[in-house]
């Protein structure tokens, strides 16, 4: 009998594709605030974007700065590094792209599948995410895999980031599940596999890019159907 009653999955780059759904966005702004006037290309701007959005996520799972500062900040830095010093531009940018991102659909390549087939095993699904409330929500519900989950935890209402112990600890009291009956589904070494092995919880990597690392797994898939024969 297989130990584990509840799955936890993250969301943007494990299920919700958010290189793609980004690109798409960015794409869209790019247009229509007329970008090319201070990037040149939307390639430039695109690889700007990715770099500050990072770094501020980074400083964000460490508590340097708030959600609020991030959301702008990362389009604030892009603009005037190229010359463009407009605050007010780009908050204006920063909230179409949390109004715009969300309702992008793309998922990866067998999720609904692989969640039905989840489900109809009988396991518990549940979403353990560092994403923001208002975000994530309409993520999972414009791309149709809500109805999947049971819970949805997120960074804000737990009150921690992966890969803190507290988000996790948070996870399985509302859940009900234990460390023993639970694994971690992500893409993120650092923040979902190394929160979860630190909690003593099993983990499965979804190395879609197929990165070499030397880190120690439970398991690892390439593609998300993969999961269906360890469960």
């Amino acid at each position: 009998m297989n130990k584990y009653k509840h799955i936890f999955f993250d969301l943007d780059r494990t299920l919700w594709d958010f290189n793609a759904n980004s690109e798409i966005t960015l794409n869209q702004l790019y247009r229509d605030y007329q970008l090319q006037n201070i990037f040149g290309s939307f390639l430039f701007f695109k690889s700007r974007f990715e770099y500050h959005n990072g770094k501020l996520w980074n400083a964000y799972y460490q508590n340097r700065i708030k959600k609020e500062d991030l959301m702008y900040r990362r389009f604030y830095l892009c603009l005037k590094e190229s010359g463009a010093d407009d605050l007010d531009l780009a908050k204006e940018i920063a909230q179409d792209f949390i109004e715009i991102s969300p309702l992008q659909t793309k998922t990866f390549p067998k999720a609904h599948e692989m969640l039905q087939q989840l489900k109809e095993k009988g396991y518990q699904l549940h979403i353990i995410t560092n994403g923001f409330n208002e975000v994530q929500y309409k993520k999972l519900t414009n791309c149709e895999l809500i109805s999947y989950f049971t819970e949805i935890i997120t960074s804000e209402d737990a009150g921690a980031n992966k890969p803190s112990p507290l988000i996790f600890e948070y996870a399985l009291q509302n859940t009900g599940a234990t460390t023993n009956n639970s694994i971690m589904v992500g893409d993120d070494l650092k923040t979902d596999i190394a929160g979860a092995r630190k909690s003593n919880i099993d983990q499965i990597y979804f190395n879609s890019n197929k990165t070499k690392h030397s880190d120690d797994v439970t398991y690892e898939v390439n593609e998300l159907i993969e999961i269906t024969k360890i469960l």
